[in-house]
């Protein structure tokens, strides 16, 4: 098998993009991206760093994200598992890039920009949800917003062959399988599942 290991190469390849493609990209939220973007509940965060790179979906019951302003985005950190992969890439490597997307909508909004952690607590306070506070905020400087061609989502039916759930393992059987029996199993899953309703801030 023969690897593709230069531009010139890989271009040979495909056609020319055509003009709508480049010039879907903006800068900053326009007022259009901004309504896309705000009817999102749920974006994947890309993020590098020396360990390697890490996608981790982020959802919220509104906006998945607060405009601070047209370039500047915020995204509470809430409860996870504290393996903390995107965060700790953050602090060594700011670059970051997210897809937006909202049940229905074969079309996804891709932001590119630069991130940085903070705890501030006033910040931090305007996302206070059942009286709980995110540990920290992702504060995103946006570079470009444009939008991902639909054919993906389309291809793979996202939004209309319905619920495929039944078919796959559980975390708990994964996690047994993962860890030799040591860790997961029915009780696991059991005891996540009402734990996790109880603590979803």
């Amino acid at each position: 098998m023969q690897f593709i290991d230069d531009i010139e190469t890989l271009e040979g390849h495909y056609s020319a993009p055509g003009a709508p493609s480049l010039r879907k990209v903006a800068h900053r939220l326009t007022p259009l991206y901004r309504q896309w973007v705000m009817a999102s509940r749920l974006c994947v965060l890309s993020t590098v760093g020396p360990e390697g790179v890490d996608g981790s979906p982020r959802g919220d019951d509104g906006p998945v994200i607060l405009e601070l302003d047209p370039k500047t985005l915020a995204m509470p950190d809430w409860r996870g598992n504290n393996r903390l992969d995107s965060l700790r890439n953050i602090v060594r490597d700011p670059r970051v890039s997210l897809m937006f997307m909202v049940p229905g909508s074969n079309n996804v909004v891709r932001v590119n920009g630069s991130a940085r952690l903070t705890a501030d607590q006033d910040l931090r306070t305007r996302f206070e949800k059942q009286g709980r506070l995110p540990a920290t905020v992702i504060v995103i400087d946006i570079a470009e917003v444009y939008t991902q061609c639909a054919r993906a989502l389309m291809r793979a039916r996202t939004w209309s062959s319905g619920d495929e759930a039944a078919i796959l393992p559980t975390m708990g059987e994964i996690l047994a399988e993962a860890s030799d029996g040591e860790e997961g199993g029915t009780q696991y899953d059991e005891a996540w599942g009402q734990r996790a309703a109880k603590t979803m801030w």
